[in-house]
């Protein structure tokens, strides 16, 4: 655009400057200036067109984000609550915004359609990253559901051949030679000058070429090859996965009606502590073995809300600790952001304490300090203890291991966010205003391994919680050791 000005521009000062020579004595001449002046208006109207489509689809997309924005602001955290909102604020920042600035500074480019649902570009962009980061698995699932709402009929900016270029690739990361090498031959027939597709059509089919050659023994080629587009998951880190994401969608839960008939509910009062005695909570079972526990009416929603406002500008990139070098470092099976509060904070954070400890009987002077953690769409903390399985750890020392963990619920979750553990096949949906409280370690001191737990990632909605943890110093008569595990 900045080269069309200059070049109107010059044009203008070059028939300014022919007026202001000798032209003026010849009337044969002077007539060329009356068409290149009307050659002049033409290019002027044509850029005032180009600027006026350029103006129109700024003021369309400032218009468009006026509405988004007024209604996004005015729940901030309920629509974040929900997963797309949450990605197309970030792609949106990322990727939309800057190319505004490229259409406001240098050309005329496209504006950007927001849909209720992942558009292709969308879908290409998660189907890219997991593929950066080496997720073939779901890699190809992103990619097939590109493949199939462009085949139909979506308009993108994302072509097949990027599209198929990826997925022969990832198919081939997982196994099914078969399907890559089909793939490509696909992607060369759009696109015949694709290098390297044509590299890995060499490469593919001497792979499948030096396959045939093998002496197979009971197996047939048909039955090497992988079902088109059914891949088992590869085995990663975790050797509870799936269970864990089975427990996350609801599934595969082991409260068995003998077990259910085991669960009770009944008013709590601390061991008859007198701040109890008259208004006693409510306690129902969650769980026979290990005990696990839930009390309902914790806190209020007003000294939910405080806690909250305090704790938001101190919230930090949770951590967790290295198990090889005991250091605390950020990891990817932990996403939320917490903030660690201390009763001179506030008032209320003083008073969500004193209960703590009248509900379980435990004292809070050895206790961590109040823990607020905030999990956003897809936030979540895989399988995991809650106690140290590091003997020499310092920070057991002077306080001791960590005994017990009190988890307060501070928000619904409208989809995901359990607690779940794996080894019981438990499963514990947040409801606000409510607790639940178990035991890490056994009467013995050692640690109790059935209570490896998760949260689930957040699927719609956001997730708050605070938690305290109890340590073992100063309980000794608050709760004997012993060599059973009964409570």
């Amino acid at each position: 655009m900045k080269l069309w000005v200059s070049a109107l521009l010059m044009a203008w000062f070059g028939v300014l400057s022919c007026v202001q020579a000798e032209f003026f004595t010849s009337i044969g001449h002077m007539t060329d200036l009356i068409y290149a002046e009307k050659e002049l208006v033409q290019s002027l109207k044509e850029y005032i067109l180009v600027e006026e489509a350029k103006l129109s689809k700024i003021k369309s997309w400032a218009n468009k984000m006026e509405a988004l924005t007024s209604k996004s602001a005015a729940d901030a955290e309920g629509y974040l609550a929900h997963p797309v909102n949450a990605y197309k604020l970030v792609k949106r920042l990322n990727t939309d915004w800057p190319a505004l600035e490229d259409l406001v500074l240098q050309d005329s480019a496209a504006g950007t359609k927001y849909q209720a649902m992942l558009s292709v570009d969308d879908c290409f962009g998660m189907g890219r990253s997991a593929y950066n980061e080496g997720d073939y698995y779901h890699t190809v699932l992103w990619m097939e559901q590109v493949l199939k709402q462009l085949d139909a009929g979506e308009e993108a900016t994302t072509t097949k051949s990027q599209v198929l270029d990826y997925l022969s690739y990832a198919v081939f990361q997982l196994g099914d030679l078969h399907r890559a090498l089909e793939l490509t031959r696909r992607l060369l027939s759009l696109d015949p000058s694709h290098e390297r597709a044509g590299g890995n059509l060499r490469y593919f089919e001497q792979l499948l070429e030096e396959e045939r050659e093998k002496t197979l023994t009971n197996q047939t080629e048909a039955e090497l090859a992988t079902p088109e587009g059914i891949y088992e998951r590869p085995v990663d880190y975790l050797p509870e996965r799936d269970v864990y994401e089975s427990l996350c969608r609801g599934e595969g839960v082991k409260l068995t009606p003998r077990r259910q008939k085991r669960l009770f509910c009944r008013y709590h009062h601390g061991n008859r502590a007198p701040q109890l005695l008259i208004a006693p909570f409510k306690e129902e079972d969650e769980w026979d073995s290990p005990h696990i526990v839930r009390y309902y009416d914790v806190m209020s929603d007003e000294e939910i809300e405080r806690i909250k406002e305090i704790a938001k500008p101190k919230l930090a990139r949770a951590t967790v600790r290295d198990p090889k070098t005991g250091v605390l470092t950020v990891a990817s099976y932990r996403v939320s952001k917490s903030s660690w509060l201390e009763e001179d904070d506030d008032p209320v954070v003083a008073r969500v304490n004193r209960r703590m400890q009248h509900i379980t009987g435990l004292t809070v002077k050895t206790a961590e300090l109040l823990q607020v953690a905030n999990y956003g769409v897809g936030g979540q903390y895989e399988p995991h203890f809650d106690f140290s399985r590091r003997p020499f750890d310092s920070g057991l020392k002077t306080e001791g291991n960590r005994l017990a963990t009190f988890l307060n619920y501070m928000s619904d979750v409208e989809a995901g966010g359990a607690t779940v553990f794996p080894d019981l096949g438990a499963a514990i949906w947040p409801k606000k205003g409510t607790a639940v409280f178990w035991y890490n370690l056994l009467r013995s001191g050692e640690g109790d391994y059935r209570t490896r737990h998760a949260a689930c990632p957040v699927l719609v909605g956001c997730k708050w919680v605070s938690n305290k943890w109890f340590h073992e110093r100063g309980q000794e008569f608050l709760r004997p050791c012993g060599s059973t595990e009964v409570d």
